[in-house]
């Protein structure tokens, strides 16, 4: 098992930035594939950015490319994600999620635990 914490989000103004962070606790993190998703209302939950056992590789949604940077530290089992020039479509609740595998990084399927989400408010 895997226990996921989120943390850092807020009420924010558009063009503003924010980072969220993802503390987990139980197996060692670095076995773990970590994803940023996105759930709005009324709306899918959509994948935002993910990144590999090790960092050397990230990837992003279209849509938050170039604004967002998804990172991680081992030594201190999280994740982050810093967002930048915030938009109002980017308000959601922003999930942490952790799996085994990276196949497909960008399917929520892929991922075996979640952490309980955390609120990003964008006002225009």
């Amino acid at each position: 098992q895997v226990q996921l914490v989120e943390s850092g989000g807020g009420l924010v103004q558009a063009g503003g930035s924010l980072r969220l962070s993802c503390a987990a606790s139980g197996r060692a993190f670095r076995n773990f594939y970590m994803g940023w998703f996105r759930q709005a209302p009324g709306k899918e939950r959509e994948f935002v950015a993910a990144i590999s056992w090790s960092g050397g590789s990230t990837y992003y949604a279209d849509s938050v490319k170039s604004r967002f940077t998804i990172s991680r530290d081992n030594a201190k089992n999280t994740v982050y994600l810093q967002m930048s020039s915030l938009k109002p479509e980017d308000t959601a609740v922003y999930y942490c999620a952790a799996g085994y595998s990276g196949t497909t990084y960008f399917n929520s399927n892929e991922y075996d635990f979640w952490g309980q989400g955390t609120q990003v408010t964008v006002s225009s």
